[in-house]
C-alpha cells in the first residue's frame, strides 16, 4: 500500500472511479453527431458550463505550481486567479453574444468569419502547437509528478496511466459527457483542496499564526515593478493580455460556452466559474504558504503540496478524498485538452479538406485526432526545465509569448469594424515570429549559452511586462497594415463587430429584460466588488 495510505483512502479513491466511469458513460450512451461530439448538443446548462470552465482550467500544475509559488513568494501568485475572475465577465459580456449567434464550432471559425481562411488556418496550427508546449505536456509531466511524490508511481507510467482514464470516457462521449462529469470533478476539486487547507491551518495553530510565521510581504499580493515574477506593472497590464486569449479566446475554454443552450445560460456558466475562480488562492496558494511553515523549508518550491498530501497531517480517509481531488483536477483537463484538439483538428482540418464528410466519420476522425498530440505533449517534457523551477510560471511565461498577437485581433477585431483580413494575417505571424524570438532566447540563456548582452537583456525581461510590448507591437501592425489596404466589405463585419452588431444574419437581438438576464447584471457588480475588498484586504 502507497506510504501513508489506509484502506479507508483507497476505498475513497475506488468510489470516485466508480462514480466518474459510471457518469462518463452515462452521457457516452447514444450515437452522436459532429455537434453533439463537439458542442454537446449545444444544450449544456449553466451549472455545467461554470463547473467544466472552472474543472478544465484547474489542472495538476495548478496544485503544484500556485502551491509552489505560494512556499516561495506569498500569495502573489494568486493574481492570475482573481483577474481571470474579471475577465470571465469581459467573456460573459463581450465575447458570448458574438460567439453563440454565429454558431461557431470553432474560435478559428469565428477568426475566418470575421478576417479571412489564412487567419482561421493559422489560429488552428498555433492553437495546436500550444496545447502540446503547455497543457497536455505540462499537465502529464506535473500529474506525473504529484503522483510520484504522493504514491511513489514512476512519472512515465503514471503519464501513461493518466492519458488512458483520461481518455477512456472523452473518445466515449465527447463534450456532453466531459461537462457533466465535470460538475462532479470540480466539487471533489473543492472538497478535497478545501480539507487540506483545514487540516493544515489547523496544524499551524491558525490564519493569525500562518501569518505571523512567515516573511512579511507573503500576505502582500502587490509587488515593487522591478519583482521578477509579479511586477505590479505586469500584473495589472499583462496579465490581463494572457487572461483575454485563455479565456475568452482559447478553443480549451471557450468550447464549453459554445455549447451553452442559450446567451444567457452561456453568460451565467462564465459568471459561475468567475467566482469559482476566487477559491484557488484560499485552497491551493495558501497550502504551498502552510507547507512552508510546516515542513520549515524555505526553499521547497514545487514539492510543497505532494509533500503536504503525502505527510501524516491529513486522517485516515480525508487524504483519499485529497488524493481524488487531485486525480479530478488532471482528468478533467486532459480530457478537455483531448476534445478540443480533436475539435480543432476536425473542424477546421479534416473537413476543410473533406467537406463531404459524413457525421459518422467527423466524429471518427475527432476520436483519433488526440493519439499525435499525446504523443506530442510527452516528447516536450524534458524541455519544461530549462525555462522555470517553478511549473505555473513556466505555463505562464510560454502563454506570453503565444497569446498577445491573438488577443489583439481579436479584441480588435470586435472593437473596430476597420481591421481586415491582411492586417490580421500580418499581426498574427509577426507576433509569433517576435514571441518565438523570445522563447529560443530564454531556453539558450536558461541553458548558459547566451554570451551577447543585448540577448540577455532581452531573455530577462518580465515574461508579462514582455507580454505587454507584444500586445502593443501586433495590434500596431494590425492597425498599420489594414489602415494601407482596402477596408472590409459589409458582408465581412455583419453582426461581428460593435459598429455592425445588429447588421446582417448573424446580427445580434435587441437585449432581452429577462430575470435570468437581470440576475447576470446583479451577481457580475457583485464578483467585481467582491474581488476589489479582497484585493483591499490583502493589498
Amino acid at each position: 500500500m502507497p506510504q501513508n495510505m489506509t484502506l479507508l483512502d483507497l476505498i475513497f479513491i475506488l468510489v470516485y472511479f466508480s462514480v466518474l466511469f459510471t457518469l462518463g458513460f452515462y452521457f457516452s450512451r447514444k450515437e452522436k453527431s459532429s455537434t453533439d461530439y463537439f458542442l454537446a448538443g449545444r444544450r449544456v446548462g449553466w451549472v455545467a458550463i461554470g463547473a467544466s470552465l472552472f474543472a478544465s482550467n484547474i489542472s495538476s500544475e495548478h496544485f503544484i505550481g500556485l502551491a509552489g509559488a505560494g512556499a516561495s513568494r506569498g500569495l502573489a501568485v494568486g493574481h492570475f486567479e482573481w483577474i481571470a475572475s474579471y475577465i470571465l465577465l469581459v467573456l460573459a459580456w463581450v465575447f458570448v453574444p458574438f460567439y453563440l449567434k454565429s454558431k461557431v464550432f470553432t474560435m478559428p471559425e469565428f477568426l475566418e468569419r470575421r478576417y479571412n481562411k489564412s487567419s482561421r488556418m493559422y489560429l488552428t496550427s498555433i492553437s495546436l502547437i500550444a496545447y502540446v508546449l503547455t497543457k497536455i505536456s505540462v499537465t502529464l509531466f506535473a500529474g506525473g509528478l504529484l503522483l510520484h511524490e504522493i504514491l511513489g508511481c514512476d512519472i512515465a507510467t503514471s503519464a501513461i496511466v493518466m492519458v488512458i482514464i483520461a481518455g477512456i470516457y472523452t473518445i466515449a462521449g465527447g463534450l456532453e459527457a466531459i461537462v457533466h462529469v465535470d460538475v462532479l470533478q470540480s466539487a471533489v476539486l473543492i472538497l478535497g483542496a478545501t480539507l487540506l487547507t483545514f487540516f493544515g491551518l489547523r496544524e499551524i495553530g491558525g490564519f493569525a499564526a500562518l501569518q505571523a510565521k512567515v516573511p512579511a510581504d507573503f500576505f502582500s499580493m502587490f509587488k515593487p515593478a522591478t519583482d521578477p515574477d509579479f511586477p505590479w506593472t505586469g500584473i495589472i497590464f499583462g496579465a490581463p493580455i494572457l487572461g483575454i486569449w485563455y479565456w475568452c479566446t482559447d478553443q480549451y475554454i471557450v468550447q464549453r460556452v459554445l455549447g451553452g443552450k442559450n446567451i444567457d445560460h452561456a453568460q451565467s456558466g462564465a459568471l459561475f466559474a468567475g467566482f469559482l475562480k476566487i477559491l484557488p488562492v484560499f485552497i491551493l496558494v495558501l497550502p504551498g504558504v502552510i507547507a512552508y511553515v510546516y515542513f520549515e523549508n524555505p526553499a521547497i518550491g514545487d514539492k510543497a503540496y505532494p509533500l503536504l498530501v503525502a505527510s501524516h497531517l491529513l486522517p485516515s480517509g480525508v487524504k483519499g478524498i485529497v488524493i481524488a481531488s487531485l486525480l479530478a483536477a488532471l482528468i478533467s483537463s486532459l480530457a478537455s485538452c483531448f476534445n478540443s484538439s480533436s475539435t480543432l483538428f476536425t473542424m477546421d482540418f479534416y473537413r476543410e479538406l473533406r467537406p463531404e464528410s459524413s457525421e459518422k466519420e467527423l466524429v471518427l476522425v475527432g476520436r483519433l485526432a488526440t493519439t499525435v498530440l499525446v504523443i506530442l505533449g510527452i516528447l516536450w517534457v524534458p524541455f519544461i526545465k530549462f525555462i522555470s523551477s517553478q511549473v505555473y510560471i513556466y505555463l505562464q511565461s510560454v502563454q506570453a509569448y503565444i497569446s498577445p498577437p491573438i488577443a489583439a485581433v481579436f479584441v480588435l477585431g470586435i472593437l473596430w469594424k476597420r481591421v481586415n483580413g491582411t492586417g490580421a494575417i500580418w499581426a498574427l505571424i509577426s507576433g509569433a515570429s517576435v514571441g518565438t524570438f523570445r522563447l529560443v532566447v530564454e531556453l539558450l540563456h536558461k541553458a548558459g549559452n547566451i554570451q551577447n548582452e543585448w540577448l540577455k537583456f532581452i531573455a530577462e525581461i518580465n515574461f508579462l511586462h514582455f507580454a505587454i510590448f507584444l500586445f502593443l507591437l501586433s495590434a500596431g501592425i494590425l492597425v498599420l497594415v489594414s489602415l494601407l489596404t482596402p477596408p472590409p466589405g459589409n458582408s465581412q463585419v455583419a453582426g461581428l463587430t460593435l459598429a455592425t452588431v445588429r447588421s446582417g444574419p448573424s446580427g445580434l437581438e435587441l437585449p432581452t429584460k429577462s430575470i435570468h438576464k437581470k440576475l447576470n447584471l446583479i451577481l457580475s457588480v457583485l464578483l467585481v466588488l467582491l474581488i476589489i475588498g479582497l484585493y483591499i484586504r490583502f493589498f
